[in-house]
C-alpha cells in the first residue's frame, strides 16, 4: 500500500527511536477507515490520504482516548486501538468532538424482543441485564420501554458468532464487541464469541455493553469522554456505574427531562467541558420515511443521499449514519434540488434555486457556486448516462441534456418522449453501479433498461429496497 511508506515517515520524524512494525501500521490505517477518522476517501486505497490528513486522524484518536496529541503513531496509540470497542464509527473531528445525534425515535413508548440468548448467562440474567440497560436511558427521560416475546419489537436484540447471518459481521473475540443500528431501525447485536458476564471483571458486561447499544439505538452518537458510557472503547466492569453528563445532556436533547430525575453530584462523574449545546440546527430526516433532496453514485464509488442539511450513505447492508452535508462538502448548503457525479470527469454538481456548486471529491472548485443561467432555476433531479456520457436535468415533465465539455443546445424535452414509464416531478435520478438507471419520487422508485424502458415489476418501495427499512409497531 503506498500509504505505509508515509507512516514510517510520520513516525521518525518524531520518535526516531519508536519504530512500528508496517503490519501494525496497515492495521491503524484500517482502523482509523473503519471507525470514521479518515473519511475523506471512505472506501478508497490508501494512496488517496495525505501525510496532513493522516497526523489529524491520529490527533484526534489520541485526544479523544487520553493521549498525547503528536500525531504519531506510536505503541501506546496502537495498543488504544487494539482495544474492544463498538462497531459503530466515531464522527470526531479536530472542531467538534462530542457525540452526534444520530436520529430519533417518534413515541416514547417503545417494545424490545430478546430473539436469542447467550449460552454464558442464564437466560433470566439475560433479560435482567437487558431490562438495566433500559433503566439507564428511561431513569433520565420520558421514554418508557416493554419487553414482549412474541412478534415484531421496536428494538430487536440477538447474538451472533463470526460468520453467522449478520449485516456487519462479525471479527471473532475481541475487537468489536457489539453493534446496533440507528432509529428507527432498532437491531442490537451482541458478538457471540465473548465471554458475557454480570456481577464480575471477568468478560464483558453485558448490562452496560447492552446500555452502550442502545444509546445508539436510540439515537446518540459515540462521546469523547472515556468514562461516559457512550465512549467507544469499552472501559470494563464498573459495579456502580452511572450515566455521564455527556450521555444525559445528549439523550435528553433527544427526549427531553424524566420529571422524576434528580442529578446525583456525588456519585456521577463531572467532567467539565465546554458549553456546546447538542441540539440539531435543522431537523433530523428519517431515512424510512422521507422523499429524498438528491442522491447520486459519487465520489470513490460510494452512494449519498441527501435530505436537508444532512447526508448518509447507501450500502448493500442498509443506511450508514446522518453527517452533516458540510462536514463533507464544506461550502454546500442543504436542502439541495439536485446532484450529480459524472462519471466522464469525476466532478460532482449540486443545484439549488438559481446556483450550482462543482466540486472535485469534496473539494469546491474555484468560481463557485456559479447562476444557472440557461435551464430554470429550482431542478427537481440530474443524472449521468453513460450512453451518451451526458448530464441529464429534470424540472417538472421536462429535462435537459447537457454536454460538460463541449457546448449544449439546452432545449427541453417531455420526459416521456425518452424515457417510458417514468413520471414527472421527481425528486432524485442517479445511474448506478450496474449501469442502469433509477429515478425516485416519494417512496417509488422505477428502474429503466437499456432501451430506455422501465423494466417490468416496478416501481419499488425506496423505504424497503434502498435504505433496508421495515414497517414498525
Amino acid at each position: 500500500m503506498l500509504l505505509l511508506p508515509l507512516l514510517g515517515a510520520l513516525a521518525l520524524t518524531t520518535y526516531a527511536a519508536t519504530l512500528v512494525d508496517p503490519t501494525a501500521e496497515e492495521e491503524a490505517l484500517e482502523y482509523l477507515k473503519q471507525f470514521g477518522y479518515l473519511q475523506k476517501p471512505l472506501e478508497s486505497d490508501s494512496k488517496d490520504f495525505s501525510l496532513e490528513e493522516i497526523q489529524e486522524a491520529v490527533q484526534v484518536f489520541q485526544l479523544v482516548s487520553q493521549l498525547p496529541k503528536t500525531g504519531v503513531l506510536d505503541n501506546d496509540t496502537l495498543d488504544k486501538m487494539k482495544q474492544p470497542r463498538c462497531g459503530l464509527e466515531d464522527p470526531f473531528n479536530q472542531k467538534t468532538l462530542r457525540y452526534q445525534l444520530l436520529g430519533q425515535w417518534r413515541k416514547k413508548n417503545l417494545t424490545y424482543r430478546i430473539h436469542n440468548y447467550t449460552p454464558d448467562m442464564k437466560e433470566d440474567e439475560v433479560r435482567s441485564a437487558i431490562k438495566s440497560a433500559f433503566k439507564y436511558w428511561s431513569d433520565v427521560t420520558p421514554l418508557k420501554f416493554k419487553e414482549i416475546k412474541y412478534g415484531r419489537a421496536n428494538i430487536r436484540i440477538s447474538f451472533h458468532k463470526k460468520g453467522d447471518s449478520c449485516s456487519r459481521p462479525f471479527d471473532g473475540p475481541g475487537k468489536v464487541l457489539a453493534h446496533a443500528d440507528i432509529p428507527e431501525l432498532g437491531t442490537v447485536h451482541f458478538d457471540e464469541d465473548e465471554l458475557w458476564t454480570e456481577g464480575t471483571y471477568l468478560g464483558f458486561n453485558l448490562r452496560i455493553i447492552a446500555a452502550h447499544e442502545l444509546g445508539h439505538a436510540l439515537g446518540l452518537g459515540h462521546s469523547r469522554y472515556g468514562s461516559a458510557l457512550m465512549a467507544p472503547v469499552y472501559a470494563g466492569y464498573r459495579p456502580n456505574f452511572h450515566l455521564h453528563d455527556d450521555d444525559i445532556k445528549g439523550i435528553q436533547a433527544l427526549y427531553g427531562k424524566n420529571s422524576r430525575y434528580i442529578k446525583d453530584k456525588e456519585e456521577r462523574v463531572t467532567t467539565v467541558a465546554p458549553s456546546i449545546s447538542p441540539t440539531p440546527t435543522s431537523p433530523m430526516p428519517d431515512p424510512c420515511q422521507d422523499n429524498l433532496d438528491a442522491m447520486i453514485l459519487g465520489p470513490f464509488g460510494k452512494t449519498y443521499a441527501f435530505k436537508g442539511n444532512y447526508v448518509w450513505t447507501v450500502t448493500d447492508h442498509g443506511t450508514g449514519p446522518l453527517m452533516k452535508i458540510q462536514s463533507l462538502w464544506k461550502g454546500l448548503p442543504g436542502n439541495l434540488d439536485a446532484a450529480v457525479h459524472s462519471k466522464r470527469t469525476k466532478l460532482t454538481y449540486f443545484f439549488k434555486g438559481d446556483k450550482l456548486w462543482r466540486y472535485t471529491d469534496f473539494k469546491l472548485n474555484y468560481g463557485y457556486p456559479k447562476l444557472l443561467t440557461r435551464v430554470p432555476p429550482n431542478i427537481g433531479a440530474a443524472l449521468y448516462w453513460e450512453g451518451n456520457q451526458k448530464i441529464f436535468l429534470f424540472k417538472g415533465d421536462d429535462y435537459w441534456q447537457w454536454d460538460e465539455l463541449a457546448w449544449s443546445n439546452l432545449a427541453p424535452k417531455k420526459i416521456s418522449t425518452l424515457f417510458t414509464g417514468v413520471p414527472g416531478k421527481l425528486d432524485a435520478a442517479l445511474t448506478w453501479k450496474n449501469g442502469k438507471i433509477y429515478f425516485f419520487k416519494g417512496d417509488k422508485y422505477w428502474r429503466v433498461n437499456k432501451q430506455l424502458r422501465v423494466d417490468r415489476g416496478y416501481p419499488l418501495s425506496k423505504s424497503e429496497r434502498w435504505m433496508q427499512c421495515y414497517n414498525m409497531d
